[in-house]
Parts: C-alpha cells; structure tokens; sequence
C-alpha cells in the first residue's frame, strides 16, 4: 500500500495524538465509525497492530519501508525497538520537521521532494535520506525555499528541539550533533509491541 492520502484526523482518533501527521486535534475522543464508542476488548494482536500503525501514519511510511527498518533494526547493535525508533527519527523529512522548518512530517516531506532542502551544501530530494551526526541541513539558496521555510518557521509543528540537533534561525541551518535519545521521541508509543507485531515476518 501506498502513502496514506485519506482524512488524517480520521486516523487520529482511531490511534491518538500524532504529532508528525496533523497539529489539528479531533471534537470527538472516540474512534470512527458507528462501533466507535462501543467498548471492545482488545485482543494482543490488535493492540500490537495499532502501535504499529502509529508509528506508520506518524512518520509516512509504508509497510514495506516499515518492514525494512524493522530487518535493519534487528542487524543492528542495541535494543531492536530503540534502533527501530532511531533509524525513523533521523529521516531527513523528520529531521527538517524536528527542526520547525515544516508544520508536518507530510509538509517537509514535501519540501525535501521539491528540492528545497540541502545536506551538507547539495540538494537532497529523497525524504527517506538518513541523516548522519555531523550532517548541516540547510535550504537551498533560492528566494522561494527561504520564503516557504520562513513562513513555515512561524508556526512550528513541536515546540521544543530535540538535544541532538541544532538550528539558527537567521541563517535557516541546523546540525545533527549525534543520535535521537528514547525521551525525545514526541509519539506515544510502546516500541517493543511494533517489534513483536513483525517478529514473524522480519
């Protein structure tokens, strides 16, 4: 399947608060549908479907990549769940929302595919880029990307920046100074039920 294009706040309220896919939040707390206010017990199947889903629609992947990063998740040293996390948050269309240079996830990845966005003074249109510490993240030297990025800046999609990056606003830069720590990653989300989710397929 495809990148979701459907009513976003659909998907929140079925899954909760996700900061990389809307700032709006939803009137009703219930999930959709005419079953929604009905209390169900849930299975384990379903509630380690809906983390994984969380991450999913949070970050834009589709269930290929999302395969994908699990398998290079489980190569890597560590905690699978907290490599899982790390290889999702140093996507370059993450690292240019992180760093309010996009309202959304969906935005940025926008403004990366259209060539607004350079890595280390060259243009970078592939939103899935790992950015790497050391990387500066920049915008490309035209009135229009300066102009998008800055009224963007106005209205942030998080307020706060994670400790491993960096960015001045003046000179519309930032810096990837190391990897994302577990405390800043802005979902909700019980990682090791994503892992489980895919532990027969990966």
């Amino acid at each position: 399947m495809s990148r979701y294009r459907g009513p976003r706040l659909r998907v929140v309220r079925r899954l909760g608060e996700l900061p990389g896919l809307t700032r709006k939040s939803p009137k009703r707390a219930y999930p959709p549908g005419q079953h929604g206010q009905a209390r169900k017990k849930r299975s384990e199947y379903a509630i380690r479907l809906e983390e994984k889903q969380k991450l999913r629609f949070n970050y834009g992947v589709s269930e290929r990549q999302m395969l994908r990063y699990v398998r290079r998740a489980r190569r890597a040293a560590g905690s699978t769940g907290q490599v899982l996390l790390q290889l999702l948050e140093m996507r370059l269309d993450n690292t240019v929302f992180r760093m309010g240079m996009a309202p959304t996830i969906p935005g940025a990845r926008q403004l990366v595919n259209h060539g607004h966005v350079t890595v280390n003074g060259r243009v970078v249109d592939i939103a899935s880029y790992q950015c790497k510490p050391g990387d500066v993240i920049g915008v490309r030297d035209s009135d229009r990307s300066r102009k998008l990025v800055e009224a963007n800046l106005q209205f942030p999609g998080l307020a706060h920046l994670p400790s491993h990056l960096e960015f001045d606003k003046n000179k519309l830069e930032g810096k990837v100074n190391g990897m994302v720590e577990r405390e800043w990653v802005a979902l909700q989300v019980n990682e090791l039920l994503v892992v489980e989710y895919y532990s027969r397929q990966a």
